[in-house]
């Protein structure tokens, strides 16, 4: 199973960015799937989540700011960043939890794509 992260860049304060992820690989289902982000020196936090049922989950920070959304027939999940801030920097990672081949209730990780905030 692998999950490929697209579409971290740098961008201006008050700007925006999406970010996307694709899995890929024998599974059955995703469960859910996830965004995390960590910036240097720091804990690796949760961004926001959203489950096979629609469900939205969003860190206090980011609410208003940010949408997750997930592209179903694709196994897609996408993050939709508004307002943009310099705290907002950091390396930002996927996670999907998914039932396959090799087992149910697994989490996998995508890569980091960086996300640099600043003028």
């Amino acid at each position: 199973v692998q999950l490929q992260a697209s579409g971290g860049g740098l961008v201006q304060p008050g700007g925006s960015l999406r970010l996307s992820c694709a899995v890929s690989g024998p599974i059955y289902e995703i469960n859910s799937m996830a965004w995390y982000r960590q910036a240097p020196g720091k804990q690796r936090e949760l961004v926001a989540t959203i489950t096979r049922g629609g469900t939205t989950n969003y860190a206090d920070s980011v609410k208003e700011r940010f949408i997750i959304s997930r592209a179903s027939a694709k196994n897609e999940v996408n993050l939709q960043m508004n307002s943009l801030q310099p705290e907002d920097t950091s390396l930002y990672y996927c996670k999907a939890n998914v039932n396959g081949d090799i087992g149910y209730g697994l989490d996998f990780w995508g890569e980091g794509t960086q996300v640099t905030v600043s003028s």
